[in-house]
């Protein structure tokens, strides 16, 4: 038996008054989605345990089979595992986003999703204007980069907002503080001098693209604990393909080969057929493949309803097709979003996703759309969802 886990990042959604009070899921025309959905199990699960932040690292750790209770502590220092610079003892990690700061206001959490080329510039900039042996920036994708600190335990009790959680509202009494804090807004201010003239700012002006104005901190980290391989605790060679640097830390902490496929981004102009193709193509040398796809999430935030809905029908039409002719058909597909991004908050909730199981061995259970209504309807539910993994595969964790 092969299987191939495709996650639709922040897909699900909220009913929209705008729309009739649909979804995006109910929107978008998904008829290799529904197709599926109607020879398959369909029901909802929690990735998020209860009083646990909704992010992506958490949900998306859950999903493919470990429980955050156990091995979450913090998301930056899974992405230090993926740009090579992993959060070693002594040492405190943090997201360091470039963002777009307006008359006070966050106009843009992602820097009008300036380039990884131009994130890059600004980040070697910063390390020559304000790192030292204690204070270290490193570049990731596009507007998303990380700081590290020596000697700094104290930071882990600072108090930091996401930018994409106040996106359009005054930004300053959402700066860090509490305990620890004082450096973190030392640093993003200033960073706002250094960036002010820098040469990617003055191209972006010269462009009318939104400017990279600071960097905004948040989500620290400590080391990692120790998490089994993924073959050891599931008994199954996995790859991973995804545009961002989380989901491929969490591959290599997991230790599953890292799918390189030209074309995949962290955003809308993503390849999906291309990143279905080189999935299906990696099922040959492997047991398991896991797609992550971005795009939802990032119009989520955006709150962008018609981007959200095009990604969500490019998904169905470029990769879930593709899934669905796989031949042999000895393929057992697990499809959900991680977490539901909401366009009315524009950023994540605890909230149940929907769910489908399909391929040999999984019946329907009635359903015949890929929804949040119809999976709940169906009155399945798995609790923890990082026993998802476990109903997929039928394999004992060990």
């Amino acid at each position: 038996m092969k299987y191939c886990v495709l996650v639709l990042d922040g897909a699900a959604d909220w009913p929209l008054e705008s729309r009739q009070n649909r979804t995006c899921l109910e929107l978008a025309q998904t008829p290799n989605l529904d197709a599926m959905t109607q020879h398959g199990l369909l029901g909802l699960t929690n990735t998020v345990p209860r009083g646990m932040e909704p992010s992506s690292a958490l949900a998306c750790m859950s999903l493919l089979g470990y429980d955050p209770r156990f091995y979450y502590r913090g998301r930056s220092a899974i992405e230090a595992i993926s740009i090579g610079f992993p959060v070693e003892e002594g040492e405190v990690s943090f997201r360091c986003n470039l963002v777009a700061v307006k008359n006070g206001d966050m106009e843009s959490y992602c820097a009008g999703h300036i380039t990884t080329e131009e994130g890059r510039q600004i980040i070697d900039t910063l390390n020559q204007r304000l790192g030292n042996e204690g204070i270290q920036f490193y570049s990731g994708t596009g507007y998303r980069h990380l700081l590290k600190l020596k000697n700094r335990p104290e930071t882990m009790g600072a108090v930091c907002t996401p930018p994409h959680d106040i996106s359009g509202q005054p930004v300053a009494k959402y700066l860090p503080h509490g305990p620890g804090s004082a450096i973190l807004g030392e640093l993003m201010h200033a960073s706002q001098e250094v960036l002010a003239e820098h040469p990617v700012n003055v191209a972006r002006r010269q462009k009318r693209q939104p400017e990279a104005t600071s960097i905004w901190i948040f989500w620290g980290s400590q080391r990692l604990p120790e998490m089994p391989p993924f073959r050891r605790r599931f008994g199954l060679r996995a790859a991973i393909t995804s545009g961002v640097d989380l989901l491929k830390g969490l591959g290599q902490i997991m230790e599953m080969d890292i799918l390189d496929i030209d074309g995949v981004t962290d955003g809308l102009d993503n390849k999906y057929s291309a990143q279905g193709q080189g999935a299906i193509k990696a099922l040959k040398k492997h047991d398991l493949v896991v797609i992550h796809v971005e795009a939802p999430d990032e119009a989520a935030h955006g709150g962008d309803i018609d981007a959200k809905v095009k990604s969500i029908q490019r998904i169905d039409k470029e990769i879930v097709a593709q899934i669905a002719a796989y031949r042999p058909k000895n393929l057992r597909v697990l499809i959900m979003p991680d977490h539901p991004t909401p366009i009315e908050t524009r950023t994540h909730v605890a909230e149940a996703v929907p769910f489908l199981l399909w391929g040999p061995g999984l019946n329907s259970n009635g359903a015949a759309h890929f929804t949040e209504a119809e999976a709940e309807n169906t009155g399945l539910l798995i609790d923890e969802g990082y026993n998802m993994m476990g109903w997929l595969t039928g394999r004992t964790v060990v």
